[in-house]
């Protein structure tokens, strides 16, 4: 999709990809500051309509790009992104399991959040 702009709404906890002035897919993240800083994707979503066109992949690349440029882990627990980082070895380096410990930690204490 040539035409995707993805936008940080980082107070709103959320990636968009935007086309043609419309949401087209969403990634739901939050920040994790202990262990170590860590960007942590919960749900990755693309509109039906959408579907099938690298959207989901492009959002995972910019999350990771994100990391890099602000010097921060990826502790993927959506299953999506968790499937990306392991076929994407090169630009998605492995979490630690102590960081996806702590990230699951925070979703129990966090209950609606995500």
């Amino acid at each position: 999709m040539k035409d995707l702009e993805i936008r940080d709404e980082r107070e709103a906890g959320r990636l968009e990809a935007v086309s043609g002035g419309e949401v087209v897919g969403r990634m739901e993240y939050f920040v994790l500051d202990s262990p170590e800083r860590a960007l942590v994707p919960v749900h990755t979503i693309v509109e039906p309509a959408h579907e099938g066109q690298g959207i989901a992949g492009a959002l995972a690349r910019e999350l990771y790009g994100i990391a890099g440029r602000e010097h921060s882990a990826v502790a993927p627990l959506c299953p999506y992104i968790a499937k990306w980082s392991e076929r994407h070895p090169d630009e998605a380096p492995p979490a630690d399991q102590a960081l996806l410990t702590a990230a699951k930690g925070w979703l129990t204490e966090h209950p609606g959040r995500f």
